[in-house]
């Protein structure tokens, strides 16, 4: 007669010389010098470049470059009014709007804004001019050219200051051209 064999404990060796729980000598645990799942994967974004050309920070917060072209949108009439005695105060902003409308909000608002209003200022100046050549109405225009002139330093480094910070910046008394 045979005996039957003995009970085996689970995670034991079958003659019960192995304390509970324990692999036999010469086993190794299951997935012994496996990797665990998922083991030198890198997690989700993990190598990727951070925000930069083309992409929006998180949370649509702009990063330094598009708060520093938004700035140049703002103070570039500024460095073409004295290139240009103020003629031309409106091409740098157009140049801005042009070439990196697509990359935010913040640049186009800005360029766009400081489009409009200089084109407003460009306006003016020419209806003040045109005043001069009347006579009558020289001591009008050189008011007026004094208040575009101060209106147009202090809106755009108001722009200038908020596009530093990332706000948006809308200037007042401006034809809306660009979007």
């Amino acid at each position: 007669m045979s005996t039957p064999p003995p009970p085996q404990q689970p995670g034991g060796d079958p003659f019960g010389q192995q304390p509970y729980g324990q692999q036999p000598y010469g086993e190794q645990p299951h997935g012994y010098g496996q990797q665990p799942p998922g083991y030198g994967q890198q997690p989700p974004g993990y190598g990727q470049q951070p925000y930069g050309y083309g992409q929006q920070p998180p949370y649509g917060q702009p990063n330094g470059d598009d708060r520093t072209i938004a700035v140049v949108a703002h103070l570039s009439p500024l460095i073409a009014m004295v290139v240009s005695a103020g003629w031309l105060s409106f091409l740098g902003p157009l140049v801005v709007w042009l070439v990196w409308r697509d990359r935010g909000p913040l640049i186009r608002n800005a360029a766009a804004s400081a489009f409009n209003f200089n084109v407003t200022v460009w306006v003016v100046s020419i209806l003040a001019w045109i005043s001069v050549i009347t006579v009558i109405l020289i001591p009008v225009a050189v008011v007026v050219l004094i208040g575009i002139f101060i209106a147009q330093l202090v809106l755009s480094i108001k722009g200038a200051i908020a596009a530093s910070r990332g706000e948006i910046y809308r200037y007042p008394w401006q034809v809306p051209i660009l979007n």
